[in-house]
């Protein structure tokens, strides 16, 4: 089972809304609302994900200056949760910067932190 973790919201461009409306509803235990070539939404009644078409977006590098947000998510075993989310399509960077979290990239290059519980 995939390790499940907690979200508010975002709207992410995208080249393939539906490929990464796929992702994070495997990531997160959502269920696909809609999903057409231009557009996708994953939710679970309460919290809600939008995925936008953009065909010219490009992946900022890693560390770099051009990253314009990443996601956090809070999960019971980060080590479990890392392994998941690679076999989902998830990349790690080789750049970590340390702490008890883990940076991963989803399939179009999006960074997220994959974070323990809190102490």
């Amino acid at each position: 089972m995939t390790t499940i973790a907690q979200f508010l919201a975002v709207n992410i461009d995208c080249a393939d809304p539906r490929r990464l409306a796929e992702f994070y509803a495997a990531v997160f235990g959502y269920e696909i609302q809609y999903a057409d070539d231009d557009y996708a939404a994953v939710g679970d009644g309460t919290m809600t994900i939008y995925f936008q078409r953009n065909p010219d977006r490009r992946a900022a590098a890693w560390p770099g200056p051009d990253k314009q947000f990443h996601l956090d998510v809070r999960v019971p075993d980060v080590e479990q949760a890392v392994k998941d989310y690679l076999e989902l399509g998830a990349s790690r960077p080789d750049f970590q910067p340390g702490g008890h979290w883990v940076v991963l990239a989803d399939p179009e290059g999006h960074l997220f932190c994959v974070c323990p519980p809190q102490r």
